[in-house]
């Protein structure tokens, strides 16, 4: 399997996931060309800290037997954002208040076409 369809196949196996587990507001990003960090990241809503915490542990446990290793994860203990590290794939699951504050997606489109300086 190459790298790219293994980042592929990881992010549908979350993107799979989140579906089931009625994730809200479900977001992709590609990252490619944009960041070494991961090729995509994946930005989702719970419904409360419950949500989160039980959506990251079914991730966890569907990586695991996907034969994708444990992934590092951050945030686990509040469930108010909690950060999944599957080495090509980034998830981030938050309550929506929390999402709102942070407002990732905003952060990454402006980064993502934000002007490159050089030294020219």
């Amino acid at each position: 399997m190459t790298p790219e369809e293994r980042s592929r196949e990881i992010l549908s196996l979350i993107q799979s996931e989140l579906d089931d587990d009625k994730a809200e507001d479900i977001v992709t990003i590609s990252l490619a060309g944009k960041s070494d960090i991961a090729d995509y990241m994946v930005v989702a809503s719970g419904r409360s800290q419950r949500h989160v915490g039980a959506m990251a542990d079914k991730i966890l446990r569907r990586l695991k037997d996907a034969g994708f290793g444990a992934p590092r994860i951050e945030g686990a203990t509040s469930c108010d954002w909690v950060l999944i590290d599957a080495g090509d794939v980034i998830v981030h699951l938050f309550r929506p208040e929390v999402r709102e504050f942070y407002n990732l997606e905003r952060v990454w489109s402006e980064t993502a076409h934000a002007p490159v300086k050089t030294d020219a």
